[in-house]
């Protein structure tokens, strides 16, 4: 027979699999503004990059200004389409999905770094 402790570990060790099997499936997603360009970088909560999956990018009134792909680095880049709240959302071919707001303030300083540069 098992004993009450024997159980409570077994049921903290299956449940330490499941949760870990579902954290593997989180999607990270960070932006940033760099020389007229977004850049993005989307990845697994493993370190894994997001393949090959959607990229949705939006503007502050979720009005769809662009799509994409990441390549099989995670990443994804595009020209600044507007200066406004940018919605980065990444969605991977299983239905995972996650989003980054780039702030409007953050594409203003780069296009003035950009400038200063020149």
């Amino acid at each position: 027979m098992f004993s009450v402790f024997r159980i409570s570990i077994l049921s903290i060790v299956v449940s330490a699999l499941f949760a870990t099997s579902s954290l593997a499936h989180k999607i990270n997603v960070f932006a940033y503004a760099e020389t007229g360009q977004v850049k993005t970088e989307s990845y697994f909560a493993d370190g894994r990059p997001v393949k090959q999956s959607r990229v949705m990018v939006y503007d502050s009134n979720d009005n769809l200004l662009l799509e994409g792909k990441t390549d099989d680095e995670g990443l994804f880049s595009f020209a600044i389409p507007k200066v406004d709240d940018l919605k980065v959302v990444v969605r991977e071919i299983l239905g995972h999905r996650n989003s980054f707001i780039l702030k409007k303030s953050e594409i203003v300083a780069s296009k003035v770094t950009e400038k200063g540069n020149n």
